[in-house]
């Protein structure tokens, strides 16, 4: 059985939109595009190697296959990624019935990308990976469909932009399986689900009048 890992970049207040460059995605007026580069360290390209280390297939949204498909098969061949990525299979997610890939080895999920996804998990073949692809990620999130989150968190705080978790996300409890982190302060976390949230209390067992009254005056 294949998992869905999502692997992403993000600032310290959940920000995705444009880690790499300032014209990677500037709609909605993002003013900070590039903001990962600057904190882009040797420690941080070994965890990235890592991860691209195991046997995988990348599962993009179709804003982020333009992106990739616009740079990766164009870097240096002695650059890893680009060829790695020009050899393995891209599955994309569009809305688009017409769009055509311009990429090889590029498969796309068709009109219902939730059961595509749910019968590629059950076959067998390397894990489906994600990168960005901040709307696709809302759909495998409201679906319940990721496995894994790999989740770096970089050292800024951009306040407006496309964001990881928004309402569509499922509650979820999550268990830590690792963490590394970077001289330039990247932290890097590996999740997985853990069954539901769970929730306690550290009040009082008999609330004291203050608090009931507080209670009483909540809007």
């Amino acid at each position: 059985m294949r998992k869905i890992i999502a692997a992403a970049f993000t600032s310290l207040d959940g920000v995705m939109q444009a880690p790499g460059g300032p014209d990677e995605d500037p709609t909605g007026g993002f003013k900070y595009g590039g903001w990962g580069a600057p904190h882009f360290d040797e420690k941080m390209g070994e965890i990235v190697g890592e991860m691209f280390a195991k046997p995988f297939d990348l599962l993009l949204g179709r804003k982020t296959y333009d992106i990739f498909a616009a740079h990766w098969p164009y870097v240096e061949k002695d650059d890893p990624i680009g060829p790695l990525f020009d050899r393995i299979t891209k599955f994309v997610a569009t809305r688009n019935p017409d769009f055509k890939p311009s990429w090889q080895n590029t498969q796309m999920l068709g009109s219902d990308a939730v059961a595509a996804l749910k019968e590629l998990k059950q076959g067998d073949g390397p894990d489906l990976l994600t990168q960005g692809s901040t709307d696709f990620l809302k759909t495998l999130l409201a679906h319940g469909l990721v496995d894994e989150f790999n989740v770096s968190l970089f050292p800024v705080i951009l306040g407006k932009g496309k964001r990881l978790f928004g309402d569509e996300a499922q509650p979820m409890g999550l268990k830590l399986l690792s963490v590394q982190s970077s001289p330039s302060g990247i932290v890097v976390t590996k999740y997985v689900p853990d069954g539901e949230v769970k929730t306690g209390s550290f009040e009082f067992e008999t609330p004291t009048e203050a608090e009931l009254d507080r209670r009483r005056n909540l809007t």
